[in-house]
């Protein structure tokens, strides 16, 4: 549910493509969550080579994130 550009939709031919902004939104949350994952090296290089160790890392990660946003906040 990428939105098209002007040209494109100019082009486009056949049934025409509509936005649901809702579901662009979730995406683009998921995306930044991912992207973000992807910037801590022993997630993005998967240092731990079994899925259940990865697991927990991954979880580590995603807390340590939350803790960081929270005392941003206070």
């Amino acid at each position: 549910m990428i939105p098209q550009r002007a040209d494109e939709i100019e082009r486009h031919r056949g049934r025409p493509i509509k936005l649901d902004r809702e579901e662009y939104r979730r995406r683009s949350v998921i995306e930044c969550c991912v992207g973000w994952l992807k910037e801590c090296r022993r997630i993005a290089t998967r240092f731990e080579k079994l899925a259940v160790n990865f697991l927990a890392m991954t979880k580590l990660a995603i807390i340590g994130r939350y803790l960081r946003r929270l005392a941003d906040r206070a």
